[in-house]
């Protein structure tokens, strides 16, 4: 099970730079509480959100774009895989209770 926490965002953020994205925590009026600067590979969240908004913001980033497995490192392309796992069956669940 994945879990919200500060040790997890870390290991949220060394995904995103190991493909080359830096991260910034800024003061802002985003719609969706992040926004991604186009070509410079700079994804900007909100800093006034706690650490599961964080987190939730860099996974929907993570959701848009391309990541390749082959260049993290084995710890981040573990942690990579078990969150998509997570993911899969929290978005399955939801499907299920949705058709209920």
């Amino acid at each position: 099970m994945f879990k919200y926490t500060r040790h997890s965002l870390k290991k949220i953020e060394q995904i995103l730079e190991e493909i080359g994205y830096s991260i910034r925590y800024e003061r802002g009026n985003f719609q969706s509480g992040y926004c991604i600067v186009e070509n410079n590979k700079i994804a900007v969240v909100n800093k006034f959100f706690d650490i599961e908004a964080r987190i939730n913001c860099l996974l929907e980033i993570m959701s848009t774009i391309e990541i390749d497995k082959n260049v993290l490192s084995e710890k981040s392309a573990e942690f990579y895989k078990k969150i998509n796992k997570s993911l899969s069956a929290d978005q399955e669940f939801a499907e299920t209770e949705k058709a209920e």
